[in-house]
Parts: C-alpha cells; structure tokens; sequence
C-alpha cells in the first residue's frame, strides 16, 4: 500500500546515507524476513543475535514506512489492553492476564536502551514523559494508573502531578495534571531504525532496499519472488504491517491505514526550554490525542489528528497549527519547517495481530498508533517463534480478530464512521 511522501525532520537529519543493494539472483537462507521497519528490523536482529543466517527485504527504503516517520515516543501505552485482558482471561489466570499486559508495556523498554548502549547508535535518546489530563476526569484514571505503578515497583520513576504543578515541566495552559514518568523515551526513530539495521549487517545479516516481494511461495521449503530475483528459506516472516498486499486471501479486512501527520517548527533557541523546560515528550488523554516533544536542535515536533478514513491529510501544517498554538499560545505564528504524514496500520479491536500463514511462514502486524515498543517486543516473540519457543506467540495466535468482510475500500469507511461515533461519544463525557 502507497502513501503521500513529504518533507521529514527525519529524512533531513538521518545519520546514515547509506543504501543497501536491490536483490538480484537467487539466495539460500534460514529465515527471509518481509519489510524493513521496526518489527522487520528487530525480529531479523533478534535471529542474527541467535546465529541465524537472516536475509530482510524492503520495498522502498529501510524505515521508510511509520517506523521512521513516527512521533518517537517509547511509553507504556498499549493499544487494546481492555480487550486483550478480556481474551487473555479465558487463557490464564487474572493475574497472568495483567502480567502479560504489563510486560507489552515495558518490555520493550528494555530491548531498545539495550540495543541503543550495544551497538553505539545515535538516536537521540532521552529520558522522561508526561500524560498530560486533558480533563479534570482524566485524573481519577491517572490517579489509579500511578498507583498500580506504584504497586509494580515504579515508585522512583513515576509522579503523579496536579492541575496547580504543570507549570513545573510545561508552561501551558491546557492541562489539569498528569503523570510524569522518568522510565518512559523519546528518540529519532528513523536513526533507531538504521542504526538497527547496520548492526543487522555487522552481524552478517543481508539487507536489500528496492526490492518489493511480489509473492510468497508455499511449501516444505517457501520462497519469496522478487522482480530481479528470488529468496529460498527455511523459514519467513511477513513484517510489512500496512503497507503490502500480500496473502490477501488471508490478510485482507485485518488491518487498515490511519494517516497521522506531524509538524516540525523552526528552532525555537532559548524559548524550548522555557516551554519544556526537563525536555519532555508528551501527549494528551483523549482517543485522539495530540503528542509532541524538542527535538535534538531545539524544535517542536508536533503530532496528532489520525483520521480513519485512510486518505492522506491535504496540508497538515494548516491543520496542526491551531493545535500548538492553542498549547503554547508562545509560538503564534512560529515557522513550520517540515511536514509530513504516517500510516498508522489500525486494528479494529486494536490488539497486535500476530500469526502463521503457514507452519513455516509467520506474520505479525497493528500496533494502532503504539508501535515503537511493542514493535521490539514482537521482534523478540517472532524470533523466539522462529526458533520454536512459541509460549509468548502462542498466547497472541489465541486472540480473536474482527475482520471486516468486505474488503479493504469499505473497510475503511466502517471504520472511519465508527470512529467518528466513538468520537461524538467521548465529546459528551
């Protein structure tokens, strides 16, 4: 599936100009794994670091899609928790329902700060975020999400701030308190992503750019045809998220796209740290929420307004200015430098779809707006599958999916409406 490339902060400070060599020939490998943002990239790492020899094709460029055009945030949030723990009751205890919650929300974490100090990338990771109540009734639910921090062992980490003490982390007028949290990042996603994938190749991993599967072949021993040529392996993993059309027999109806667009101001000097003075990433309660942070050099990096409907956005700079200056009333009329949209791949029931095609063909996608963690977390799961230690796969492979039976064009519209509905719903609240 194509989407609307524009201007990216990213794209502008990437790291690293190199390119990777389009796949030409036939190659024999263990595992082939299908895409090239995070879940691709930390799944083909995850084998690499076990001694599997890994081939990973992308059709565009590596980090191309949301994995390198994304907010940069790495939160506990998690898409779908309530309907997980639902599903996830009629598996296992209460208690090994919210330990499994728990560990999508932090684990993820873990697998990035390791990765980031292992492999030396520069990514620009910093520390800290607030969950800012965008209602006064959002803060009875913050109050009891602090306290099962709390109760987790977050005690150090987490802070539960009133309406009276925001000044502190942001000169705003716009909150009435929120959760400021010391575990949670914010980083270069699209830098994350590189730096990934050169520590994929340093492992003697191979990386093809350019080269978009036009078919997975079934069998004892499955294939991939490319258009120049052709990947044999004992295994695949299809990590392509929204944007394939692969396996549509299986796969159509499960995922849909959710433009979200995000701005980047000119450098703001001394005034980001007057706005922001910890150098917080931060986004609201509401469904649809608005999340931002300073960049490196000093700029506001400003997202929100996912629209359902799957169209791009026309001029997101004109949609999301009133956005940050009803935040910071400071920076009217401040310059935009750079614009650009993302296709978040919505779920319907917004738990993480993973799954086999086929006893040696694996897929995992949606992540609904929350990928940057959880993407490394399944990374983790899939190769662990791969290598037979299925117990995490296993519990995913059990959720119930809607599918919407009527493909993906009307899809989107049902969706679009739903959440529009939903919407209208929590106006009235």
């Amino acid at each position: 599936m194509q989407a609307k490339v524009t201007p990216s902060y990213y794209n502008a400070t990437r790291n690293s100009d190199r390119r990777y060599p389009t796949l030409e020939g036939e190659i024999r490998v263990d595992v082939a794994v299908i895409g090239g943002g995070f879940t691709g990239v930390a799944t083909a790492l995850e084998l690499a670091e076990r001694g599997r020899k890994v081939a990973l094709v992308e059709a565009q460029s590596i980090g191309w899609g949301q994995s390198g055009r994304n907010g940069g945030q790495v939160t506990g949030s998690l898409s779908g928790d309530g309907a997980m723990r639902r599903q996830l009751l009629r598996q296992m205890s209460e208690q090994a329902a919210d330990d499994f919650i728990w560990m999508l929300r932090w684990r993820g974490h873990d697998i990035i700060r390791r990765r980031v100090q292992q492999y030396g990338i520069n990514c620009d990771l910093k520390m800290g975020h607030l969950h800012a109540a965008y209602t006064p009734k959002a803060m009875g639910e913050f109050s009891r999400a602090h306290a099962e921090m709390v109760r987790r062992g977050m005690a150090d980490e987490v802070e539960l701030v009133q309406a009276k003490d925001i000044g502190r982390f942001l000169d705003t007028p716009l909150y009435h308190g929120g959760i400021y949290n010391r575990r949670n990042m914010h980083l270069h996603p699209l830098n994350l992503c590189l730096g990934e994938a050169q520590a994929l190749t340093d492992l003697g991993g191979l990386v093809f750019e350019n080269s978009p599967v036009l078919e997975i072949v079934h069998g004892a021993t499955p294939s991939l045809r490319l258009p120049q040529g052709r990947i044999v392996a004992d295994q695949i993993v299809l990590a392509g998220d929204v944007y394939h059309q692969l396996e549509q027999r299986k796969l159509s109806g499960m995922i849909f796209p959710a433009p979200g667009g995000i701005v980047t101001t000119e450098p703001l000097g001394a005034l980001a740290s007057q706005l922001n003075p910890y150098d917080l990433a931060v986004y609201d309660s509401r469904f649809v929420l608005d999340y931002y942070r300073m960049t490196a050099d000093g700029r506001l990096l400003f997202g929100g307004g996912a629209n359902y409907s799957g169209e791009p956005s026309r001029d997101l700079a004109a949609e999301l200015r009133p956005c940050i200056e009803r935040t910071f009333p400071q920076l009217r009329g401040v310059a935009i430098d750079y614009q650009w949209s993302c296709n978040m791949g919505i779920v319907i029931n917004r738990i993480p779809q993973l799954g086999k095609l086929a006893p040696n063909v694996l897929f995992a996608q949606g992540y609904s707006g929350h990928g940057l963690a959880t993407s490394h977390i399944v990374g983790e799961v899939m190769a662990a599958a791969v290598m037979a230690e299925t117990e995490t796969f296993d519990v995913f492979q059990r959720f119930n999916h809607v599918r919407a039976p009527v493909g993906d064009w009307l899809g989107r519209k049902m969706l679009a409406l739903g959440m529009w509905y939903y919407l209208q719903l929590e106006r009235f609240r």
